[in-house]
This record gives C-alpha cells, sequence and structure tokens, in this order.
C-alpha cells in the first residue's frame, strides 16, 4: 500500500512538471512544446482513478490532497516570477517574496484540488471510472471560470498552451479559451482511459481514440489561416524605462530631452522589424523594410513610469506639440485624477487619447486594477498588506469601457493586466471597436516567462474577437497581431525602439463576442448540477455502509 501511496504522489508531481511545457518557460514557447497539453494530464487522473486510491479508507479526501499537490507544483513553476518581481521591485522584508510566492500556489492550487475531488466524487458516486473521466472536462472548466470570476487570477489557463494551434484555437471566436480548455482536458481523460478501465478491449480502443485525436489537434500548429490584409499604419513607441529606477524628468532639460526623443520614434516611417515573435538574444527571423505613408494613422505610448499627468500644462503642450506635427492622433499611458462627490482625489491609471488637432479627445480608465501591484484589497481588513506590498499603488478602478473613434475607425483600449481576461476584453468589440490596442509595462516581470505568457494571452484575445490587436509595451514584447492571434510584426525587447505597425480594421461580430461565456457558464451549471447528485449519492453510500458496520 505504501509503494501505491508513493506512486500516486509522483504521478501528481509528473503531471505538474508535464503541464509546465505547454506554456513559455524563460522566453517564447517553440510551438511543438504545446504538445504536451494533450497528455499532460493523463498522470494526474491515474493517480485519481487507480483501485488504490477508490479502495482507500478516505478516498475522497486522498483524491482532493493528490490533486491539490499538482497544483502547488504547477504554479509555483508556471509563475515562478511573483518571486523574482517582488525580490527587485517590491521592496519586501528578506524571504518574503519566497513566501507570497508559496502562499499563492497554496491558495490556487485548490482549484486543483477541487477538481480531483470532483472526479472522486463521480466515481465513488457511479462506480465507473469511465463516467468520472467524462465529466473531468466539465470540472475543469468550472474551475477555470471560478478563478476567473473568483480569485481574479485566469493566469496560463490550459487552453493558451495552443495559440499557435490554427485548428483547435479556431473554438475560440466561438468558446472562448474555455472550449480549447475542454478539448484538451477530453482527450487527457480518453487517454487516461487505457490506464483506469478494467476491460482490455475499451481500454485500448479509447486510448488509441484520445491518442489519434491528440494527434490530430496538434497537428493544427502547421495550419495556417489566409492572412488578414492590411490598410493602415501605426507607430508604437517602446520607450524601455527602467521600472525600479529613476526616472525623474525634472532636472534641467530632461523634460524636453525625453520628449524630443518620444517625437523622433513617433515619427518612424520605414525601417526594420522582425515578422514573427521576437527570440531571447539576437532576433531571428525575416528582417524586412515595408514602406509607410508619409504620417502614422495613430501614435501610441505605453503604460510606463514617465511622469504623463494629464492635469499637467507642460504635459498637455507637449502632446499637443507631437500630434500636430505627426498630423496623426495619439493614446498614451498615464496618469489622471478626479474629485470624488466628497472631494476626496481619485486616482486613475490611464489611457489618456489626443486628437490629430492636438485637443483631448478623451481616456479611459483601468477598470480590472492588479491586487497587491495598483491596489490592496480589503485594504481595511490587510492591515498588514502595506508592510509587504512596498511601493503598492493606491489606483482606483474605472467604471466603463469605452471605444474612441479615430479617423473614422473605432479603437477599443485596454491596460496590461486586463488582457488576461476574456469577458471583459470582448465588450470593446461589442461596443464597436474594429481594432484593439492593448498598452502594458512588462519591465516588472524582467527576463522572465511572465512577458510570453502575457503576449500568448493577448494574442487569445485577437482570436476570440478576431480583431487586429495592437500591443505596445515598455520594454516588450511589442508587437502587432493578427486576427487570427498570429504576431505579424514585432521589435527586440529592452531597447529604446519603435514599430511602425501595418494593420487593419474588422467590425464582424463573433458569437463569443456577443455572448460571452456562455460555454463556460453552461459547464458550470452541468457540473454544480452533477455534483449535488454525487454528494447525496456518496452521502447514501456512506450512511449505507456505516448501518453494515
Amino acid at each position: 500500500m505504501r509503494w501505491h501511496s508513493i506512486r500516486m504522489w509522483a504521478a501528481a508531481v509528473l503531471s505538474a512538471a508535464l503541464l509546465e511545457l505547454p506554456f513559455p518557460l524563460a522566453g517564447p514557447m517553440p510551438p511543438w512544446r504545446s504538445v504536451f497539453a494533450w497528455f499532460g494530464l493523463v498522470p494526474l487522473l491515474w493517480a485519481i482513478l487507480n483501485p488504490a486510491m477508490v479502495d482507500h479508507p478516505r478516498p475522497l479526501r486522498r483524491a482532493f490532497l493528490v490533486a491539490y499537490l499538482c497544483g502547488v507544483f504547477w504554479y509555483m513553476g508556471n509563475c515562478y516570477w511573483i518571486r523574482d518581481t517582488m525580490l527587485h521591485y517590491g521592496e519586501m522584508p528578506a524571504g518574503a517574496p519566497v513566501l507570497l510566492l508559496i502562499g499563492f500556489s497554496l491558495v490556487l492550487g485548490l482549484y486543483f484540488g477541487l477538481f480531483g475531488l470532483g472526479v472522486m466524487l463521480v466515481r465513488r458516486a457511479t462506480g465507473k471510472s469511465n463516467l468520472a473521466l467524462a465529466a473531468a472536462p466539465f470540472l475543469w472548466v468550472t474551475l477555470d471560470l471560478a478563478a476567473s470570476r473568483i480569485t481574479s487570477v485566469p493566469w496560463d489557463q490550459l487552453g493558451y498552451s495552443q495559440v499557435d494551434n490554427g485548428i483547435v484555437n479556431q473554438l475560440a471566436p466561438w468558446t472562448g479559451v474555455y472550449g480549447i480548455s475542454f478539448v484538451l482536458v477530453a482527450i487527457n481523460a480518453l487517454i487516461a482511459v487505457g490506464t483506469v478501465e478494467t476491460s482490455d478491449r475499451r481500454r485500448w480502443l479509447t486510448s488509441a481514440v484520445g491518442v489519434l485525436l491528440a494527434a490530430t489537434g496538434f497537428a493544427g500548429i502547421a495550419h495556417q489561416p489566409a492572412k488578414s490584409s492590411t490598410t493602415t499604419a501605426a507607430v508604437l513607441v517602446q520607450p524601455n524605462l527602467d521600472v525600479g529606477g529613476d526616472n525623474d524628468w525634472s532636472g534641467p532639460g530632461e523634460w524636453d530631452r525625453h520628449i524630443a526623443e518620444f517625437t523622433h520614434l513617433a515619427s518612424e516611417q520605414c525601417k526594420t522589424y522582425i515578422a514573427g515573435i521576437p527570440q531571447t538574444g539576437a532576433p531571428n527571423g525575416e528582417i524586412i523594410c515595408p514602406p509607410y505613408n508619409t504620417h502614422p494613422d495613430l501614435i501610441v505610448w505605453p503604460e510606463a513610469p514617465s511622469p504623463f499627468f494629464e492635469g499637467d500644462p507642460r504635459f498637455q503642450n507637449s502632446m499637443a506639440a507631437l500630434t500636430q506635427s505627426n498630423q496623426a492622433p495619439l493614446i498614451i499611458g498615464g496618469l489622471a485624477a478626479d474629485l470624488s462627490p466628497q472631494n476626496e482625489e481619485l486616482d486613475y491609471n490611464a489611457a489618456m487619447v489626443f486628437g490629430a488637432d492636438g485637443g483631448r479627445f478623451g481616456r479611459y480608465e483601468k477598470i480590472h486594477l492588479v491586487p497587491f501591484g495598483e491596489y490592496v484589497p480589503f485594504a481595511q481588513y490587510l492591515t498588514f498588506a502595506h508592510k509587504l506590498t512596498g511601493r503598492v499603488s493606491k489606483f482606483t478602478p474605472g467604471e466603463r469601457r469605452k471605444v474612441f473613434r479615430l479617423n473614422g475607425h473605432y479603437y477599443g483600449i485596454f491596460i496590461c493586466y486586463e488582457a488576461v481576461f476574456a469577458d471583459e476584453v470582448r465588450h470593446f468589440a461589442q461596443l464597436g471597436a474594429e481594432v484593439l490596442v492593448n498598452i502594458s509595462d512588462d519591465g516588472w516581470y524582467g527576463d522572465t516567462s511572465a512577458p510570453w505568457q502575457h503576449l500568448n494571452m493577448a494574442r487569445m484575445r485577437a482570436i476570440e474577437n478576431r480583431r487586429w490587436l495592437l500591443r505596445d509595451t515598455n520594454n516588450g514584447v511589442t508587437a502587432v497581431i493578427d486576427p487570427y492571434g498570429r504576431v505579424r510584426q514585432s521589435i527586440p525587447r529592452h531597447q529604446i525602439d519603435a514599430l511602425p505597425a501595418q494593420y487593419g480594421f474588422r467590425d464582424d461580430i463573433t458569437f463569443y463576442t456577443e455572448h460571452g461565456d456562455v460555454f463556460a457558464w453552461l459547464c458550470a451549471i452541468l457540473s454544480l448540477g452533477l455534483m449535488g447528485w454525487c454528494g447525496k449519492a456518496n452521502l447514501r453510500l456512506a450512511i449505507q455502509n456505516k448501518v453494515r458496520s
């Protein structure tokens, strides 16, 4: 029995390791690594449903703990960059960044634990492992939805691993990333039948079907949809400001020097860029120099540690001069403030919009703020948090999404972390945005996997809504993403640069854009109903066993 127990725990750790591989680890991910998502969950499913687990005196508790271990290890590996970020920029006490990563993983690992518990509940209630495996994709999607809606950390959900899969990601405009996760878990479950089913014929037949489907799905990385046409151009400025250093522009001549550099970058017309995703180290890929018009149709400055305050007359005058000289509207990240009815100052992380004539056109205030980065959640209860979070900001969340009409077309703007929330980004396209603009500062992540993970999640937003997406960042990855999630143009990270970006417009509405997480909610309703029925069945079983004893 002890050997069986060791194997179960080892299988959980193996699944955690396999499920790390289909995501970026320290740089851009080779598409072939997405294959691990098609079978990485199999060891965990075996650990939950093998006979030794089913016959355990406390199978529900053991299934929860085994899956929980897998989840904790997975989050610690996938989100290791939390430690690095807090260590370098959080001004936290020694050892606190490690404790924060462990605490983060212990909390979010509960979703894996609940998945294991749910699978075992079905197994106990029905007496059939194949029915438990059939329930697995519904349970997984339900918990992904909970991660988005309850803890607000839907980071690297399983479906993102297939962002380069031209066949499988066609589900996204219908189901969002949840449908892709569903398919992946379903294939894992089919393969897992071979490890837990007692009938040899059924075992080999079902597993063979699973492997065949996985191979077919993986073949989608070679599938390339037709190229989308480009009709216009923008300049995406990458200032590469040091997020942890002194970016004070108040010294003699500093403001003018920085604005002159900004103006120079904003006027970039024809230069080399990378056709695809920039690699770490020396750039590779096709280097080309496309022609552009005399003036860009849009200039974008990202979220960055720059002293751009909406109410500062010097800032307003500089932006008016820049837009007038380039005859182009401007989207620029900065800080804005209002007074509340109680005469309290409300500070916003905002994207401000200037017209080509230099006039202020409007602004979008970031709605979904980063917990412990831009605000402290439940601050009235977590009174100790300010000692751990160092330079945490205290922003006020915006209240509504809006689109801006520039040069006859509608643009939707979202900021940094908002890119990971599919059901929120879709509202911009639903409101009429013909192109999406994501401004971000990924400098906090350093040279970890996080900027590449963030990029892939933004790419999925383009796929779900079938929109061009202009992604402008402080220090990379600055890129143009087409409606099929392909990075068409980009520039290297960690350098002062600008990307003259070609893109197009679309106004068609996908099912996901119009209806959102309908598929995920259906999975949740079915899962909750199933858990209710299984809970009652397990309770009856427990009562019967107690009476017999």
